[in-house]
């Protein structure tokens, strides 16, 4: 049995976790930390990440928190010759609707004062004033979002669409990284540092005027001593918090995604994230509708099932793979390290992508041997917040709740948490994005009349 003693201890070494002790070393000299995980780093969550970044939500709090967490990407893309692989090609939102006041609606509560400069209208067929995402590049990119609602013009710029395709809504400040090259970035950073890394598995926690953590590693029992302690163990930040006798209002939900290599050039390289808004009946034959609809566990897919189906090229303009997701899961269920991956899910999700982009037929049946197909636990709030700041026992502190955004989220969600940690000055959402939300019943109401959130 051994003891060591350390200023912090984060419990969980995926993003989160990484970006809080990053922030806590490089922007308040704080680096007597220990990194605690029973695995390595970026390995569990993290490492299913889809790796895309946008600034679209539907609360100026949230696209603040965004913006911010871009800039620092970028920083660190500036520094480091781009080795995160940072691209600007943006989000475009597909829909076959001619009206979308809704949408619309949502970009003017997000956006606020500035959305009639950044929100731009094309109903033309050259609108000569929108530029296309043609190269993979981040930077001099026109902030803002592109409205398209000239069917010609979404058919000229988008050819793999869908031909019903009425309106496309292309938000710009958005694209993809790789998650796992910016970890690397920050663990290189922290070992220069001399932050050192604890592997083993959180059995107990005791506080007092300081935290005593009992790990648990092959068979090997330690402890860990420290003044603080935050919480950022994903899809396990309820099993932490329960560790100190609190409880968290947070609920995981399993969701997956296949990649593949894309043989028959179905997906052009240069697309951008693309997302089909719209309800669908999954494109089946009449006979496999008919044994789905005979099946309690998958008559949901021979049914309408809802929007938000996504596709996106992988590995960059010289690559050859595909990603395709479909987050329709919304049953709560407990975390657990296998993961239950359903064997039907690649066809079920190559159908439904099949819509917005007819080319993925070509795969029906038939997807590649190699293809992958993975997931990860999506933690969330019911408002689709995260939780980050301080906790209700003296000097713990959480970084959790990041359903599906914690790559993105994660450098402002580390330094937002480091600020809170060191008693630093914090921006205008650090509230908004505490426990303290949870007092204010206006906040609360106008959240969760909102779109939980698509992307």
């Amino acid at each position: 049995m051994s003891s060591s003693k350390f200023d912090v201890a984060i419990v969980g070494c995926g993003s989160i976790g990484l970006a809080t002790a990053y922030y806590l070393a490089c922007n308040h000299g704080v680096t007597r930390i220990g990194l605690i995980d029973c695995g390595q780093p970026m390995a569990f969550t993290s490492a299913q990440s889809g790796e895309n970044y946008r600034n679209w939500w539907p609360h100026p709090s949230m696209v603040a928190f965004s913006n911010r967490s871009i800039d620092l990407l970028e920083r660190i893309a500036l520094d480091t010759q781009n080795r995160i692989n940072m691209n600007r090609r943006g989000y475009a939102l597909a829909t076959r609707r001619n009206d979308i006041d809704d949408l619309v609606q949502q970009l003017h509560e997000g956006l606020g004062d500035e959305a009639d400069a950044l929100l731009r209208y094309h109903d033309d067929t050259t609108a000569q004033h929108y530029q296309r995402a043609t190269g993979p590049h981040w930077q001099g990119v026109a902030p803002g979002v592109d409205i398209l609602r000239n069917q010609d013009l979404i058919r000229a710029t988008f050819p793999s669409y869908s031909t019903d395709i009425r309106t496309l809504i292309h938000v710009r400040r958005g694209g993809d990284i790789s998650g796992q090259q910016l970890g690397m970035i920050m663990l290189e950073y922290l070992k220069e540092k001399g932050v050192g890394r604890v592997s083993g598995t959180v059995q107990s926690i005791r506080s007092g005027s300081e935290f005593t953590l009992e790990l648990l590693d092959r068979g090997r029992t330690t402890h860990i001593k420290a003044d603080k302690l935050v919480n950022a163990a994903g899809p396990f930040a309820n099993l932490i918090a329960g560790m100190l006798g609190l409880s968290l209002p947070i609920f995981n939900t399993f969701q997956q995604k296949i990649a593949f290599e894309d043989r028959a050039n179905a997906i052009p390289r240069d697309l951008p994230f693309s997302i089909d808004l719209d309800e669908q009946l999954i494109d089946w034959q009449e006979d496999e509708r008919t044994l789905l609809l005979e099946d309690p566990d998958y008559r949901r897919f021979a049914e309408t099932m809802p929007g938000a189906i996504h596709c996106r090229p992988d590995g960059g303009e010289k690559g050859s793979w595909v990603k395709l997701g479909w987050a329709y899961n919304d049953s709560p269920a407990e975390a657990t390290r296998e993961m239950p991956l359903d064997d039907s899910f690649p066809e079920i999700v190559l159908r439904g992508a099949a819509r917005l982009n007819p080319s993925l037929k070509a795969y029906y049946g038939q997807l590649p041997a190699a293809m992958h197909h993975y997931g990860g636990w999506y933690t969330m709030t019911q408002e689709n917040w995260p939780l980050i700041g301080p906790m209700e026992v003296e000097g713990a502190y959480m970084n959790c709740a990041m359903s599906g955004f914690g790559t993105m989220a994660a450098c402002a969600a580390g330094e937002l948490c480091a600020a809170w940690i060191t008693g630093n000055e914090l921006p205008a959402y650090a509230e908004g994005f505490s426990l303290q939300r949870y007092e204010d019943d206006s906040l609360l109401t106008q959240l969760r009349s909102c779109n939980r959130g698509i992307l």
